[in-house]
C-alpha cells in the first residue's frame, strides 16, 4: 500500500507498510518448529513448494531459519 492518508486535519499520514505474518512451521526433519517472519508471497511459496524446500531456500541463501 502506498500514498497518504488525507483527512481533513493537518498532517497527511503515510499509509502503514504491508504486515509481514509470523508463525511456526513444522520442520518433519529436524523434529522441530521453525519460527518464521514471512511476507504474503513468501507464504503463497511455502505453500507451493512446502517448508522443507523453502527452508532450504533460506539457508542456502544466508539467512536463519
Amino acid at each position: 500500500m502506498s500514498g497518504r492518508s488525507a483527512s481533513q486535519n493537518r498532517p497527511r499520514l503515510r499509509a502503514a507498510a504491508q504486515q509481514r505474518s509470523s508463525g511456526a512451521y513444522w520442520l518433519p526433519s529436524e523434529g522441530r518448529y521453525v519460527r518464521l517472519t514471512l511476507s504474503a508471497k513468501a507464504i503463497s511459496t511455502v505453500d507451493s513448494i512446502g517448508i522443507e524446500a523453502a527452508v532450504a531456500r533460506i539457508r542456502a541463501r544466508g539467512g536463519k531459519a
